[in-house]
């Protein structure tokens, strides 16, 4: 690897941690202590206001309202309220099961991953049926 590239390289690693702190800035130090011990675990269905619904992560506190044609949808930051109008991909998920559109904002939302990560379901029995389906544990 040239110099150049290097000095790109060392740019692009730069620029996304910059981005994704600035996502995550002011949202420390919110949590209740019921939030801190009570955490979610991957399959538990967590509360669509605690959603980062642009990047689709579980967060652990409300995050900023973003109201958008009578629906509430949820993001960490400015750039998220900017987003969520604009790019339909930040307002609609499909569904694993059932494999249709759902809103965000009316998904039944399950925590599918260690780092936070959520799934969207148009409601509890697809998200039910396809742990059954799966052989997957359910909560």
């Amino acid at each position: 690897m040239n110099i150049v590239s290097k000095i790109k390289y060392i740019g692009i690693v730069v620029l996304a941690s910059v981005l994704f702190t600035a996502c995550n800035f002011g949202n420390t130090g919110n949590e209740t202590s019921e939030q801190a011990t009570s955490a979610p675990q991957v399959g538990d269905p967590v509360p669509n206001n605690l959603v980062c619904m642009v990047n689709n992560a579980y967060m652990g506190v409300p995050q900023l309202e973003v109201p958008f044609e009578g629906k509430m949808y949820y993001g960490c930051c400015e750039m998220c309220k900017e987003r969520i109008p604009k790019e339909k991909k930040a307002r609609i998920a499909v569904d694993p099961y059932s494999l249709k559109d759902v809103e965000k904002a009316d998904a039944y939302i399950v925590l599918v991953g260690d780092r936070g990560e959520v799934a969207y379901f148009e409601n509890e029995k697809n998200y039910k049926d396809l742990m059954a389906k799966s052989n997957l544990k359910q909560k």
